[in-house]
This record gives structure tokens, sequence and C-alpha cells, in this order.
């Protein structure tokens, strides 16, 4: 048996989220069966680094793979994607994974951005990958009052009614709000996340940027440890996963192996 880290992007629009559900096509169900057709029809479960929701990206999300056969990196790349064509979701590289490597639990940060599109005109070119905001907002003051936020805190107040986390204890380590002409970049990394926890900050943030709330009351949310304190939450479109770290990174382990 031959475990494989494989580093995938997606879109995440016609997705109903990574997992698997019992309607609607998943970008987990486009993966496995492309791999049950390398294993002769043998299912083949993976794990992956972050269960994105529906309508959610990821340039570099980070999935575990087993499989029997032997198979070069480069031609598994290629196989999985033929029998993933036309799904939008691709594997960019496939690697072998080091001994007692796990895609979700050897994580040791995953970072998330989250684009705002804030001008008047709706987006062409970036439908379905920003959140369209037509009033001016104060990214300067988002930004402030993101730094709030970083640190070990219960993040209940920013935290989905469903989520099944055993705590709502988090450590963000960064939340940084930029602007680049239009476009608003929120930057989000931690250890792990709340279920819907970047996009519930957002959209509080959102209250800041356009002055409904002070920069101050998002300690104020922050402490209530209550949902309902909270801004609302940001549409999935605008939020993508681009990075997934690990100690030991079986990307980087290839590239330093000769032959690879």
């Amino acid at each position: 048996m031959m475990v494989w880290a494989l580093l995938l992007e997606y879109d995440g629009g016609p997705f109903v989220g990574w997992q698997r559900q019992a309607t609607g096509l998943s970008v987990q169900a486009v993966l496995e069966a492309a791999a049950a057709r390398l294993s002769h029809g043998t299912p083949t479960p993976t794990i992956v680094a972050g269960r994105t929701d529906a309508g959610v990206h990821a340039k570099a999300q980070v999935a575990q793979l087993t499989l029997e056969a032997a198979f070069d990196p480069v031609r598994l790349r290629e196989a999985l994607n033929f029998h993933m064509k036309p799904h939008p979701v691709v594997v960019l590289r496939a690697a072998m994974a080091p001994d007692g490597w796990n895609a979700r639990f050897s994580a040791i940060a995953r970072h998330y951005r989250y684009r705002i599109l804030n001008r008047r005109a709706r987006p062409a070119l970036l439908a379905g990958r920003v959140w369209h905001i037509a009033h001016p907002l104060d990214a300067a003051a988002m930004h402030r009052a993101a730094q709030g936020l970083i640190g070990r805190h219960d993040f209940t107040s920013f935290r989905a009614a469903s989520c099944q986390a055993k705590s709502p204890l988090r450590t963000l380590d960064r939340l940084d709000v930029a602007v680049d002409g239009d476009i608003i970049t929120v930057t989000a990394q931690a250890r792990s996340f709340l279920h819907h926890q970047v996009r519930n900050m957002v959209g509080t943030l959102k209250l800041v940027g356009d002055g409904h709330w002070p920069a101050e009351r998002l300690a104020t949310a922050l402490a209530a440890r209550d949902r309902s304190a909270g801004g609302p939450t940001a549409p999935a479109e605008g939020l993508c996963l681009i990075g997934v770290h690990y100690a030991v990174d079986p990307f980087a382990l290839a590239e330093a192996t000769p032959g690879n």
C-alpha cells in the first residue's frame, strides 16, 4: 500500500463542499471516483486537510490517498486529472507521504484568503470569486479591528451553530486586511478553524468597514461568547483555502529527493 499526498485546486461553485453528502456533488466524491478507476473499482477513501463548505474554493488543498498499485507521481497526477474531467478540480502535485503523516492531523497551519470587490459595478471576471459590496469600506479600520482577534480565544461568537468541534478555543495567528485598488483581501491563518469562523469574522469586519460598528465593538462581541453577538456570515464565494503547512512537508521532501 502506498500513501500519497495530493495538492488540489478546485472551484467550489458547483460542489456541495469537500465532504461527500447524501445529495449533491462533492469534491471528495469526484476525487474518490477517479481514484477507484485506478484501483479496479475498489473504494479509495480520502483524508483532507480542510473540509471546505459549499461554494468555497481551494488553491492549495491537501488530500491523502492510499493506493495498492505503485505509480510514478507524475503519472498518478495525470491519471487522476483525466478521470476527474470535466469537473473543476485538479491535482497540481502528487508526492509519497512520509511515515506517520496525516493530511489533517499533521497540519500545523491553514491559510485562508477572503476577497471583497469594493466598487459600484458588479463583478464580471471575478463573478463567483468575490463578495461584491458596492458602498465604500474602510479597510484600514477593518484591519485595526481585526488585530483584536489575534491570539488564543473562545471564538463562540464567530462559530456556526452546526459546528461539531469539541472546544471553541482556537489560536488565531494572523488576520490581516489589505486593499489593492478595488479589492479588499482578508488573510487568516491558524492551526485550525471553527466551522464558518473565517466567514463570520469577515462578515463582522464588514460592519466595521461600513461604519455600522465602531472597532471596539469587535472585542465586545468576542467576549460575549455568543453567536448572536457577532456579525453576519460572509458569502462562501469570496473564500479560498490557499495553503496548508506541515512540519514535514511531503511536497518539499519530493523536491529534495533526487529523481523527483
